[in-house]
């Protein structure tokens, strides 16, 4: 039975074709003997060194090909286009040379006006809510063009672009011949240029149009290829791209880890292969290894099954996060064919209502945040490095999982998530059939979803850090009979791909349909493994007494909700988790967490000049917010936190958003403001607190569920020490101050990292800081401060955390915010030392 190649068929969604077993051979299970076997073992391949001698012309050679090629480089762009674009012959002479990841929207617009044009800002932005959902910014159409060429030993191979990721709607022409396109703008897919490629030796003219049009999203979503591109260049006998397929099972003191490998024969006669599989450690030592001969028919493929024993594996967790990895080699008559290297952990995931949510048989409580992909000042571009500080913020912040919200993130996302132990809710889609912008995915959902579901499943499904898949947010028809029908679908093609995870799905209430009541949820909860309730806390019991046996997880909910929704994950084992609506603040959803003075209009979402959600609990440069503050106490990270409400003036009172936080700040630093009464709050779980300001006793409160863990003073300002103490049995327990500062001094800049690669691909991330003669951040310092890099580097990009001051992220200089800037230096490639000056007026630079 023949089986359709991946490199085959090209339709409208994706030229990505996703490969069906023609037929499956269940090699026989093998183990590699442990260390303590080899001694025994080194004989008898003495013994046997003669015959392999004469029975072997040579030691198979090592893998010397490039599969999977960077690609990112020596491109050229043009916003906007002209006829005959695609065409090898255009002249572009006017195109600007860039590297890949790009995204044009979060560049600086031409006819910069002041209150109109702002950086990349335009009131005629023509986005969704008077371009509020996407922060002001444009789409449009950018054309993409690369000149490459193909080495000697490329020769008769089988040729495709991969692209990570494009917003949105993607075409792509080889030579002038269109080859393909996507219509996801958060999927990976595959275009064959196999048959449109010139010989080796000469040039081939790459041309990409990414279009964003109209209104088609909720967010900032960025334009353009924001993602990896890479060429594929494989043998006519090949392993899949995305063909390895792992999966562990943890029992006493073994692993299994089982392996299905689809492999592609596109010649004309069959291939008598073998498949070696080996599993390596973390030093790159052997630790299991399995060969099975195959024969393979013309123009068809093989899936080939596995089974390799780990003695005493180590196992992944985001405590310990222990990567194995997989090396899959194709051999043809001691010739190396194809090789690919997959990196896994070795861990088991249970779920159930008794128990909760068990990995390697530990329960553990989800402590998770939900984000989008952007990276701030950034844009959306996934710069490897970006991807990985975002991970590692989390994880500082207490976070020890994420949802992707709501489309699968990038690769290298996801890899850090693996290296450095974050679990992921890895979601597919914002809408299905029923829109909820009118240009959204919704028009191409019925066509492309398989294929673009099946993207997800196949890319992601060996990170161990991924846990749960999503089949969708909030979907309008999700307790309809249609909803239903796709539901079940989704949740066919997940136990096709991957049987070893489970489904969940964001449920809301039913808002976009009013008098409907929540019961009529039951259906669309009943097709789900996992059930996602999104803002639906207050239901978690009495649905449980309905379905004892139905799992929770809180998919989305807001912080001034947070010890609530925590106090049932640690109440119930059916409630598995809670999952911040954000962990970190994100460009367009513009104010969505304002907290504004109650006579301002009060909106969902804020007008111009808000571009920046202000939900997270980190801010767009990486800074923690009051409300991480709140959660640290919630999660029992920290005995004792202390926020300052800022003053407000003339008696008015505040309005903060549902998805808000009240305007305070870790500050006690208010010059003008003596003897007016602050209000300060205290966080603890500890059952008293005493608060002292320059050693004198304010007061002292009692804390308790009832009043939130939070403990309210009325404190007159005076410049000093303000300290709070949390006290249990008459112990003091742990304290928090705040101390006022002086005046700004000078300039420090304090980078991540003093050593980067010389690779495009990292960043070093400076925070630009204003602090007094005694190094102390001073918080209420504003100032603007111009940057120069010199030597091996270049500005990618400076700005700050507030959400509502519109700048342009690419000129030389960024206005503090609360005593903060941000400036992200990227080597240029070549190694050397990168030197970033900051100066400002009135203070000493750095």
């Amino acid at each position: 039975m023949k089986r359709a190649n991946q490199f085959e068929a090209q339709n409208r969604c994706s030229s990505l074709q996703v490969p069906a077993n023609a037929s499956v051979k269940q090699a026989q299970s093998r183990s590699c003997p442990g260390f303590a076997d080899r001694k025994k073992r080194l004989s008898l391949i003495c013994l046997f060194a003669v015959s392999l001698i004469f029975c072997t012309c040579s030691k198979p050679e090592e893998f010397s090909g490039n599969r999977l090629r960077n690609f990112g480089q020596d491109w050229f762009f043009f916003k906007d286009s002209s006829d005959g674009t695609g065409q090898p012959e255009f002249d572009e002479a006017a195109w600007r040379k860039i590297d890949l990841p790009h995204d044009w929207s979060i560049e600086d617009l031409p006819g910069q006006k002041e209150n109109e044009v702002v950086g990349p800002f335009t009131k005629n932005s023509g986005g969704p809510r008077e371009g509020r959902s996407t922060g002001h910014v444009t789409g449009g159409t950018g054309w993409y063009r690369k000149s490459f060429k193909l080495d000697p030993e490329d020769a008769n191979k089988q040729i495709a672009v991969y692209f990570e990721g494009a917003y949105m709607e993607t075409d792509v022409w080889i030579n002038g011949t269109h080859a393909g396109g996507h219509k996801h703008g958060y999927t990976s897919f595959l275009v064959d240029i196999t048959r449109h490629c010139k010989p080796p030796g000469e040039y081939n003219i790459l041309t990409v149009s990414v279009m964003n049009r109209g209104q088609n999203s909720r967010w900032y979503s960025g334009s353009g290829l924001y993602r990896h591109v890479k060429l594929l260049v494989v043998n006519p006998v090949h392993i899949d791209h995305w063909g390895v397929y792992i999966t562990t099972r943890h029992v006493g003191k073994e692993a299994w880890v089982k392996v299905r490998t689809s492999v592609s024969n596109r010649e004309a006669k069959n291939a008598g292969i073998t498949i070696r599989t080996r599993i390596l450690d973390i030093d790159r030592r052997l630790v299991s290894e399995t060969k099975s001969p195959e024969n393979i028919p013309a123009h068809s493929g093989l899936s080939i099954a596995d089974s390799l024993k780990v003695q005493d594996p180590r196992l992944w967790s985001p405590e310990t996060p222990d990567l194995y990895s997989l090396e899959t080699t194709l051999f043809e008559n001691g010739k190396i064919l194809d090789q690919t290297i997959s990196a896994f952990g070795i861990r088991n995931l249970h779920f159930n209502a008794e128990n909760g949510f068990m990995l390697n048989d530990r329960k553990m409580e989800l402590k998770g945040g939900c984000i989008h992909h952007d990276n701030g000042i950034l844009g959306a571009v996934a710069v490897d490095r970006a991807e990985e500080r975002r991970v590692e913020l989390l994880k500082a912040n207490g976070f020890n999982a994420v949802r992707s919200s709501h489309y699968p993130p990038s690769e290298k996302f996801l890899e850090a998530c693996d290296r450095l132990g974050l679990l992921v809710i890895d979601e597919a889609f914002d809408m299905w059939q029923k829109p909820k912008n009118k240009d959204d995915y919704h028009q191409f959902f019925d066509s492309c979803r398989e294929q673009d579901f099946s993207s997800m499943l196949l890319r992601d499904r060996n990170h161990p850090s991924v846990i749960l898949w999503s089949i969708g947010n909030e979907i309008e028809e999700r307790a309809d009979p249609s909803g239903l029908e796709i539901a079940r679908k989704f949740k066919a093609k997940a136990r096709e791909l991957d049987p070893s995870r489970l489904i969940t799905g964001a449920v809301n209430e039913f808002w976009d349909h009013p008098g409907r009541a929540w019961q009529q949820t039951a259906p669309a909860f009943e097709l789900l493994d996992v059930g996602g309730y999104n803002y639906m806390w207050r239901e978690y019991e009495n649905d449980h007494h309905q379905f004892p046996h139905r799992i929770m997880v809180g998919t989305e909910s807001v912080p001034f909700h947070a010890f609530e929704n925590w106090q049932l994950v640690e109440k119930h084992p059916y409630v598995i988790g809670d999952f911040v609506w954000t962990a970190m603040d994100y460009l367009g959803e513009s104010g969505i967490g304002h907290a504004i003075p109650e006579t301002a209009r009060d909106e969902q979402l804020m007008p111009w000049p808000w571009f920046n959600a202000w939900c997270g609990d980190i801010d767009l440069a990486g800074n923690k917010k009051p409300q991480s503050f709140f959660r640290d106490v919630v999660w029992r990270r920290s005995k004792i936190e202390m926020a300052v409400h800022t003053p407000m003036s003339g008696g008015v009172q505040e309005k903060v958003s549902y998805w808000g936080w009240p305007d305070e700040q870790q500050s006690w630093t208010w010059p003008g403001h003596e003897r007016q009464l602050f209000e300060v709050n205290v966080y603890s779980r500890s059952p008293v607190v005493r608060l002292e300001l320059n050693g004198k006793v304010i007061g002292e409160q009692e804390l308790s569920e009832k009043t939130n863990l939070t403990a309210k003073f009325k404190v007159p300002y005076e410049p000093g020490e303000l300290k709070a103490i949390a006290v249990e049995n008459g112990t003091e327990v742990g304290s928090v101050s705040l101390k006022t500062t002086g005046q700004a001094k000078k300039i420090r800049l304090v980078v991540d990292r003093t050593d980067i690669r010389a690779d495009r691909n990292d960043l070093a991330y400076v925070t630009v800081e204003i602090v007094d003669e005694n190094d102390n951040i001073v918080p209420n310092s504003e100032i603007l401060v111009h940057l120069i890099v010199q030597g091996d580097g270049e500005l990618a990009a400076a700005g700050s955390a507030n959400p509502s001051c519109m700048a342009s992220f690419r000129q030389p200089q960024a206005r503090t915010f609360r005593g903060r800037c941000l400036a992200i230096v990227r080597p240029v490639g070549s190694p050397g030392k990168i030197l970033l000056k900051a100066m400002a007026r009135g203070v000493e630079p750095d």
